[in-house]
Parts: structure tokens; sequence; C-alpha cells
């Protein structure tokens, strides 16, 4: 576990077929150290079986996610994980797991993860500026200073591009149209115009005030105008004709998105980010023991679920509206405590193994990523994390007394970021962030030679390989709060986006597929109830007996033939097992009168259950699974 590996790609195909391969990987995406599967279903021998392969420092499940958890060689592993899978199909929907917030933290670990390290750089960059400055008065004053200043700023500055570029690729929408709007917002004309509106002009678009927002080191304007820019580029789409969609697709959508965000998108987005971080601010202010206590004790907790990614939004909040940030200062003394921990047993420990992994660990700890020493060393020993939770508390409540912030944003908040705090205008601010530092990394140490690190926890996983029939069995076996879906009868399936009738390929009466039979006859699914039948029976609506309503329309436009070809086995209203026949049709008939036999299999009450997940098979038969429906 957590060994050094150089065949990424064979790792990353053993994590996909330990997770059940690509037919139960409906996304993935990477951050800083972690690997993020969404699946269909999760086997749990397969978290174990992941979290004990070489290079794997453990494997997270949480958030709807499967997380593996694999450090710096990260991005080697997504790359080969993302050649195995179709990833990055614009067309195909990525289901969505979990609550609402889940999602949201998901969404932010896909956006700002690739990333981060840039943000990170830049923020290093600023930190050596400042040092410089504090031995050189002089420095600030040349062209060298000033250039390398502008640099370290950039990426902030045009911070909604970078967002355009990873949101678009999360949101299965166009990446090109999405830089072209999220780029207008940084715009120097706007900026001159919002400039104006700040001074008293009025300024209007189609007889609408603009606003003086402006949206450069902006998070949540780029992001939610990328969000409606992708359901407004799928709407488009649909609807333009394919000789011109290339050209009126990307102009309609930035001269919808552009104006939309700026009227109404941006304004209530950044009042909204605005109002979480001055309600953290009220917080540190008037209680900042308790505001210390929190992030400098539980920050790792928080880390351990792979959540963290939700603090972004309103930490460069802070910076954009007064130029610093508490909260990074408390956890810049929440890592530097992990560290301490490490260290703790690189002193304690005798085993030369345990030395050795501790030794890395804190090596990444200093750069503020302490997934290796949270999940190789700390929780695995469990007493080392709880000290660690316990100084980094300690060392924030000590620290909030000097009124401890950071004046440039940190990527990643560690010991080497720690320069980030020093201000002439707040000369306390470093004191208080060193005091409560020294504490973080000393006391663990302390407390771990008086009263050891604990015993070691992590068992050794059974390493026998998953089958390729065990991981089919189950992926196919439903869970209490499932049901699975049959098809109604043999034949080539059909995407329902493809079927040609857009009362059904827009998905308006649920999600579902379509099939183009084989044979004449249609049986029941399920166990249920016919709940419909069409007059000139063409149309059966069925409820299966937990509630599923499924309909089966045979061919399309079948409507007009008024019944013909069509024999009914069972009258509406009555109960039916399944297998049982339910209606005989004649194919031949079907497509003599020019009419197609493609029969949409379509769940009507979709928005009843939390997912209904759609099997990618190419041909059905009476056993085969269509649909699982999660309630």
């Amino acid at each position: 576990m957590g060994g050094k590996v150089r065949d990424y790609g064979k790792l990353a195909k053993d994590i996909l077929q330990a997770v059940g391969g690509e037919e139960n990987v409906i996304g993935a995406t990477r951050c800083a150290t972690r690997l993020r599967l969404v699946l269909k279903r999760s086997n749990p021998k397969a978290k174990e079986k992941v979290g004990s392969m070489p290079g794997v420092i453990t494997a997270v499940e949480n958030n709807g996610q499967f997380q593996v958890v694999i450090g710096q060689h990260v991005g080697e592993v997504y790359e080969e994980f993302s050649r195995l899978i179709n990833i990055e199909n614009p067309d195909q929907e990525v289901e969505k797991k979990g609550t609402v917030l889940n999602r949201i933290i998901a969404t932010m670990s896909a956006v700002f993860a690739p990333f981060v390290y840039i943000l990170a750089a830049a923020g290093i960059l600023q930190g050596m500026l400042i040092i410089i400055n504090l031995f050189s008065d002089s420095f600030v004053k040349t062209g060298t200073y000033q250039v390398l200043s502008f640099i370290s700023w950039t990426p902030f500055t045009f911070l909604p591009i970078f967002i355009a570029i990873t949101a678009s690729k999360h949101f299965k929408t166009n990446t090109y149209i999405a830089v072209a709007c999220c780029a207008a917002l940084v715009s120097p004309t706007w900026a001159e115009m919002a400039a104006k509106i700040a001074d008293g002009s009025s300024i209007t678009f189609l007889g609408l005030s603009l606003t003086e927002t402006v949206y450069t080191s902006s998070v949540l304007p780029p992001l939610f105008l990328v969000w409606i820019l992708s359901y407004l580029e799928r709407f488009l789409n649909k609807r333009i004709n394919e000789v011109v969609r290339p050209l009126f697709v990307p102009l309609l959508c930035m001269v919808i998105m552009v104006p939309l965000t700026i009227l109404l998108i941006g304004p209530v987005t950044t009042m909204g980010a605005n109002g979480i971080a001055n309600g953290y601010n009220f917080l540190a202010e008037n209680a900042p023991v308790l505001a210390g206590a929190i992030i400098g004790g539980l920050w790792q907790v928080v880390v351990i679920f792979g959540v963290h990614w939700g603090v972004t939004p309103m930490v460069l909040a802070n910076f954009d509206l007064y130029g610093r940030d508490s909260f990074q200062a408390y956890q810049t003394i929440a890592v530097v405590a992990q560290v301490g921990a490490v260290l703790g047993i690189i002193f304690k420990a005798k085993s030369q193994e345990t030395r050795k992994v501790s030794i890395s660990a804190a090596v990444t700890g200093l750069f503020g990523i302490t997934e290796p020493a949270i999940y190789g060393v700390t929780l695995r020993f469990k007493r080392p994390f709880i000290f660690g939770c316990i100084s980094g508390g300690i060392g924030a409540i000590v620290a909030c007394f000097f009124n401890p912030y950071y004046f440039a944003y940190a990527g990643l908040p560690g010991p080497l970021t720690i320069v980030n705090g020093i201000n002439a205008d707040y000369p306390m601010s470093i004191w208080g962030i060193l005091t409560g530092s020294a504490i973080a990394i000393i006391l663990p140490v302390v407390l771990i030679q008086i009263f050891g690190y604990g015993e070691d926890t992590a068992k050794e996983a059974d390493k026998s390989p998953i089958t390729e029939g065990e991981a089919v069995g189950y992926l196919n076996k439903p869970s209490d709060n499932e049901e699975t879906i049959n098809a109604p009868f043999n034949g080539k399936v059909i995407p329902l986006s493809k079927v040609p009738d857009e009362v059904f390929s827009s998905g308006a009466m649920g999600q579902g597929l379509a099939i183009e039979p084989s044979d004449n006859k249609l049986y029941a699914p399920f166990d249920g109830t016919v709940v419909m039948v069409a007059p000139t029976k063409h149309a059966i609506g069925l409820r299966s007996t937990s509630g599923v309503e499924l309909l089966v329309h045979i061919g399309l436009d079948t409507v007009t033939l008024d019944g013909k070809p069509f024999t009914l086995h069972i009258e509406d209203g009555a109960k039916f097992k399944k297998g049982d026949l339910l209606i005989q049709f004649d194919r031949e008939f079907i497509q003599k009168q020019g009419l197609k036999a493609i029969t949409p299999v379509i769940i009507t009450n979709t928005s009843a259950y939390k997912e209904v997940i759609v099997e990618n098979v190419e041909d059905s038969s009476l056993d085969q699974k269509l649909f699982t429906v999660v309630k």
C-alpha cells in the first residue's frame, strides 16, 4: 500500500477491474491526490482490494464517489484510466449521484483540482516577493518586481477562464464556447464600463440597468455561467439545423449567456459568495476562539472525506473583498499539526518501514498535501491523528489572539506558505501563525513520545484478484433499495436520443430507451398491473408492484393504424406476472404501411426516483436488464 509504482497503465487497469469494469463507471475526475470515480454500484470488496494495490495510499467512499488516494502520481494514473473508459464524450450524460451537497462538493473538486497547482505556484511566488521586500525596500520599485508581481497575479485575474476550461469538461459542454463567454467577463472593456457605473453613470442593456460587478478572480459567476450554458447548448443543438449549427450555436450562446450573467447570474452569485464569506468573517471576528478551534482541530477530518474543495469560493471571495483571509491561516496550522504527528512517529518508531513511510508523508506535508500523512500514517495508527487534531485546534486558538491572516492565496496551505501571512499593516499576523504552527508541530511530537503512537490498524487485504465473473455478478445484483427491469421483447437497442420522434427523444416523458423488435410478442418485464391500454392497442402502461410505471409504445405513429396489427392478451386493470404475454403485433404489416417498428420503453415516473440507470446494451432479450431504478 502506498509503495512506488511505475506501471501506471497496469494500476489503472487493476483499479478498473476491481470496481466492476467500464460498464460500472459513470464518470471519472481527479484532484491533487485522488482519482474520483462515480460508480453505478460499489462492490464492498473493491475498496479493500484497491486500497492494497501498490501505488495506492487508500480507497475512500464518500459523496457518491469511489475515491482512490494515490498522491503525487494521480495525474499519470488518471491519464491511463481515461484511456480505458469514455469519460470525455460530450453526448453522454453523466448521471449524478448523492445529495445536492455531495454534487456541489464533487463539482468543486472537478473544477478546481486540475489547476490548483497553478494557483499554489502563484501563491508561493507572491510569498517569495513578500520575503524579498522585507530585506529590500527598493526592490518593489524595480521592473523585475513589477514583472514577477503581475505574473503571480495573472492566474487569479483570469481565474474565470481556468474555471471555464475545467467546468466545461465537468458539465459536458463546448470548451471553446465556455472560454469565450467567461473571457468576456474579464474583458478590460467591461472593467471600464463597470468603473463608470460605480462612478454614477447609467449603462443599460436592452433597457435593463447593468451593475458595477466585476469578475476578475471570481468563482461562482463563471461556474454558474458554464453550468447553465451546458443546458442551453444542448437545447440549441437539438433544434438548430446541423448545416448552420456550428455557427449559430456559439453565436446564440454568447449573446444569451454573457448578458444574462452580467445582468442576473453574476450579481446574484457574487452576493451569495460574499454573504458566505461575511458569515464566516463574522464568526472569526466575534468568536475567534471558536473559529480557530473548529478549523484548526477539524479541518483534517474534512480532508479525510474529500470535501475540502467546498470552501474555495468563500476563501477567494475574502481575498477579492478584503485582500486577506483568516481561514487559510487556520488551515495552515491544521496541516502543520499533521506533519508534527508524522514527525512524532519518525522519532518514536523502531520499525524502519514505518519510519520510511512517515518520512515520505512528512515531505509531502511540507507542500500542504496531507493525504499521504493521514491515510498512510496518522489515521492508520489512530492516536497520532487525534493528537494532530488536538494540537491543530490548540495552535489555532492561540493564533487567533494575534489576528492571523493570509494576504496571498495559497492553493495548498502548509508550512511553505506561512510567509503569506506577512503584511506591514498587520504586523502581529505572522507572529500568530508562527506561534500557532510551532505549537501544532511540537505538541504532537511530545504527546507521541509520552503516550506512544498506538497499534497499526491496517489489516492485510485479500490479495486474490477480483475475477471478471465476481465483478459482473456483483454489478448485476440489485440492492434492497433498487429494482431492475428487464426487456419486454427481443431486438436491437437504440438510445432514446436517436428515436426520430422529439416527444420521446427529448426525454420529456421520462428516461428510457427504444428497441427495434426482432419478434412479434410483448412480454411483461415484471410483476404488476396494467394501468393503461391505448384504444388503438399500440401502447400499454404498466405499473410494477413497487410502483415503477413503464410505457411501452409499439412503433412510431402506429396510432394511425387503428389497432389492426395488434392483438391484446390482457385488459386494462388486470394483474400480470413477469413473463406473461401481453400483446402480439405484426411487424411486417407496420413496416408495409411505411412506419417504423421502433418501440420506446419509458419509465414515466422517473422523477419519483433518486436515480434511473439505463444500461448500455446493444441487443435486448427477455433476460436482459434494461434499467435499474434506485429509490
